[in-house]
């Protein structure tokens, strides 16, 4: 990606030229494990029981729509990225019948909510496009209730041989090419492994969300390495 150009309106631009093949990609690039991941990630928030939630960097909406299961009174989803809001609003006409979820175009790092608005904050796959990580987590424990949970869901690097090699190998050439071909998007799918690559992972994630504020932070690793689900408490 460009760096004369930041890295918000980078990110922006190009969800918004792959939106229209966003939810296939993800799906056939993970071979639907994204599927599973989303409903573990959905299976921690539901043990707090939260009646509001914030789903941030929502994308089309597909953790948000994950999120009905719990039966909560409200879910709000912000995204930066109109056209991936657009589709996700298509989606919400069969997934959502009785407007539980609304979305809105909004930054991560500058949620317009007031203090302690949500019971649950929650991301996939999104954090590691945030300009300023530190800030967009403070953000997210600044709206949280006492007591509100934040999750997150999002690649990790795994460690054991041969996934570690396998999944390098995948990310560098076999991705970026399919993606490319499909989307139509040079960038977009070369700035994934690029940017999976550059995210403080496991510990290191921990120690962040411990330094914005968070407490009994933990993480539990997906699939031999490949996601993790962060999860800390105000």
């Amino acid at each position: 990606m460009a760096k004369q150009e930041g890295k918000k309106q980078q990110v922006r631009s190009m969800f918004n030229n792959i939106a229209h093949r966003y939810d296939f990609l993800n799906h056939f690039l993970s071979a639907g494990i994204d599927y599973r991941w989303r409903k573990k990630a959905i299976k921690i928030i539901r043990e707090k029981n939260p009646t509001t939630i914030l789903d941030v960097a929502t994308g089309t909406g597909d953790l948000a729509i994950a999120a009905l299961k719990i039966h909560p009174n409200k879910i709000t989803g912000i995204d930066i990225a109109e056209d991936m809001l657009a589709v996700g609003n298509i989606k919400l006409k069969e997934k959502d019948p009785n407007h539980i979820i609304s979305l809105e175009k909004g930054d991560s790092e500058n949620l317009r909510f007031e203090d302690k608005s949500f019971d649950a904050v929650m991301v996939a796959f999104g954090v590691r496009n945030f300009e300023n990580l530190e800030k967009g987590l403070s953000e997210m424990y600044r709206v949280l209730n006492k007591g509100g949970q934040v999750m997150i869901l999002e690649f990790s690097k795994p460690k054991a041989f041969p996934v570690k090699q396998l999944y390098a190998f995948y990310f560098k050439y076999i991705l970026p090419s399919l993606g490319r071909m499909i989307s139509g998007d040079q960038a977009a799918y070369t700035y994934l492994p690029e940017s999976v690559s550059e995210f403080p992972d496991g510990e290191n994630f921990l120690t962040i969300l411990q330094n914005v504020g968070f407490k009994q932070v933990a993480h539990k690793s997906l699939t031999f390495g490949i996601a993790s689900i962060y999860t800390g408490t105000k």
